[in-house]
């Protein structure tokens, strides 16, 4: 079983909840704040309409985090959090490298878009800044979301079904790339993505560019995996009888 990254952790906010209560009020607050900060990104947002859309004072926030950055910096990295746990909870583990993959993909389109273009702007605006004190953090955040892709071309590459010619860093880059691109592309055009046939067009051009110079070997090596995958199921289905 594949081991799961510990979440990154974020500087201390400046009050930490002990009480009930008090996590209550700071899950209410990231509520809001993911609402507002999708729905006008990060510069237009103010600590003030999220505190009038909770009916309470902006002090009571400020209670909580120093101020916008630090809120957002936890709305964001809620977001990865949740998105990491149905990336990995939803892989298919006896599924072959290419399964893994497309699952990969759709995920990360769906992970961004199913609720509007909002989360997903500031995602890849706000969770890509360098230069404030929780940059890093996010960056470690970032690290895990990819992580299960990055296994993914790691085993792609050592069955054979994946070019080994690049690093692994540079696969990773191939992949998200085009990806990051079909999202602004929505985002800037506020429009709604047809989630399931863009990731199935996605897949067939970013596995093409994936594949090892020489293709036979490619496709033999996807062979041997796929009778492997079926009599390991076979295997299974007799053992269950």
């Amino acid at each position: 079983m594949e081991a799961v990254a510990p979440k990154a952790v974020l500087p201390a906010s400046r009050r930490q909840p002990a009480g009930r209560k008090s996590q209550q009020r700071v899950r209410e607050i990231l509520q809001a704040g993911r609402e507002v900060f999708s729905e006008k990104g990060y510069a237009r947002a103010t600590t003030a309409e999220i505190a009038q859309r909770l009916s309470v004072s902006e002090a009571t926030v400020f209670s909580y985090f120093r101020g916008k950055r630090e809120l957002c910096a936890r709305v964001i990295g809620d977001w990865y959090d949740e998105s990491i746990a149905a990336i990995e909870g939803g892989l298919p583990r006896d599924g072959t490298v290419r399964q893994q993959f497309a699952f990969i993909v759709r995920m990360h389109l769906q992970l961004m878009l199913e609720s509007g273009t909002g989360i997903c702007e500031l995602v890849l605006s706000e969770g890509r800044t360098r230069h404030h004190d929780l940059s890093e953090a996010l960056t470690e955040m970032q690290r895990r979301y990819t992580a299960p892709l990055m296994r993914v071309l790691a085993r792609g590459q050592e069955s054979g079904q994946i070019r080994n010619d690049l690093p692994l860093r540079l696969l990773r880059s191939l992949v998200f790339g085009p990806m990051e691109h079909v999202l602004w592309d929505a985002t800037l055009a506020n429009r709604r993505t047809d989630i399931d046939a863009t990731a199935e067009r996605l897949v067939d051009a970013l596995w093409s560019a994936l594949q090892p110079p020489n293709l036979e070997l490619a496709a033999l090596a996807q062979f041997s995996q796929d009778v492997g995958e079926a009599v390991r199921r076979l295997e299974r289905e007799r053992a269950a009888r």
